[in-house]
């Protein structure tokens, strides 16, 4: 899908690669980006910086969703993209608290969920659209030192997949964006961790790498090419691949890590 000429919509936009896929997606030709965050003043200068609007939304309610793709629809245009990018981390395993795990699950998974609900119906009736989802590749692998991360980024590959295969057929297309380590507030402070075993890419790389698979009409998206290295060992031998995760556990996940 050309990005030229389309309504974006692109949530966790205050920072990092939300930040920078405003302005990627600005760069391409969008007519008008609408960047979405938790972070209403922030949003708001990420859009001032692309001319675009700016909203105060919560992805973890699905009335702020649904608000976000009924007023851009409704006040601005039809959405071509939607970037559902927002996400967050957690340190830990299972001792992780109920109420952390349900706030994750929600922004993490649910946020995806309740965005195809209210916008694929819309799309559908066009005939067209485009949803790239940033998830991680934590979701086609695993996360060292969090447990609530790896689970619901892959809860968040398996939307982006079966959103793919029920309503390719609609018109609907779907990307994937999967990076390994990227340089954000999220990663800040740890450079020298288990993100730093493929080198870190900038917001910005992972981007415009997203931009481009939309405009190419590819599903998964890697920036980080071994990845896909990692995917192929994972399937060919599953039980070595968990060897090879286990030591990279007992070197990077350290009670200062964890």
């Amino acid at each position: 899908m050309e990005v030229s000429g389309r309504i974006v919509v692109v949530t966790g936009g205050a920072g990092g690669i939300g930040h920078a896929l405003a302005h990627a997606a600005a760069e391409a030709g969008a007519s008008h980006v609408v960047v979405a965050d938790i972070d209403g003043e922030g949003a708001r200068r990420t859009a001032s910086e692309v001319g675009g609007t700016g909203w105060r939304v919560d992805v973890a309610r699905e009335d702020e969703i649904s608000a976000l793709i009924a007023r851009t629809e409704d006040e601005i245009g039809p959405i071509g993209l939607f970037c559902g990018n927002a996400g967050i981390i957690l340190r830990g395993g299972f001792e992780i608290a109920n109420a952390d795990w349900e706030r994750i699950w929600k922004i993490n998974v649910m946020a995806h969920v309740w965005t195809a609900r209210h916008l694929v119906p819309r799309m559908a009736a066009r005939g067209e659209g485009h949803v790239l989802i940033t998830a991680s590749a934590a979701g086609l692998l695993s996360q060292v030192g969090s447990a609530p991360y790896a689970v619901t980024k892959h809860g968040a590959v398996a939307v982006a997949e079966w959103m793919a295969l029920t309503h390719g057929d609609d018109g609907i297309r779907v990307s994937l964006l999967c990076p390994q380590a990227v340089r954000t507030d999220m990663t800040a402070g740890r450079e020298d961790s288990v993100a730093s075993v493929d080198g870190m890419m900038t917001a910005e790389e992972v981007a415009a790498a997203g931009i481009r698979a939309v405009e190419e009409g590819r599903f998964l998206v890697l920036p980080h090419p071994q990845v896909r290295d990692y995917m192929r060992r994972r399937a060919d031998d599953t039980d070595r691949w968990i060897g090879g995760m286990r030591k990279l556990n007992r070197t990077y996940n350290t009670p200062a890590d964890a």
